[in-house]
């Protein structure tokens, strides 16, 4: 498993919304592009992805931005990369469990193990560790 751009600089994007949550304050994109010296356009692309199923709030025009429409404690990171990333298992047969070989490989649960401590691990920290 790697973890793409995309999902590195997803976790920055909600970790800069969730450090302003208490304020209640939208935070344009813009903002974030320039603290964080990322690609406005980049950012864009990835606030689609992010705002899925209400995930964020949006108020559009010049004081326009984003934030969290829940406490930072309910951002699993292991959703926000799940959310960009897709799967996070390191082999595509472990998720997908297509593997006509699954019983008599060697090595697949090893590969189990490692998918079940990765998903573990991101699940176990969210937004509110980081700010």
């Amino acid at each position: 498993m790697k973890i793409s751009t995309k999902g590195r600089y997803a976790l920055v994007i909600m970790i800069n919304l969730a450090r302003n949550y208490k304020d209640g304050k939208y935070i344009p994109l813009k903002e974030i592009s320039e603290k964080e010296n990322i690609s406005l356009k980049y950012l864009e692309k990835i606030m689609i992805q992010l705002n899925k199923d209400d995930y964020l709030d949006v108020l559009r025009g010049n004081n326009g931005g984003y934030r969290l429409k829940k406490e930072p404690k309910y951002y699993q990171v292991g959703d926000i990369l799940r959310r960009v990333e897709g799967s996070l298992s390191p082999i595509p047969c472990i998720e997908q469990d297509t593997c006509d070989k699954r019983e008599s490989c060697d090595t697949h649960e090893f590969w189990e193990g490692l998918y079940d401590e990765i998903n573990k691990y991101v699940d176990s920290k969210t937004l509110q560790d980081y700010i």
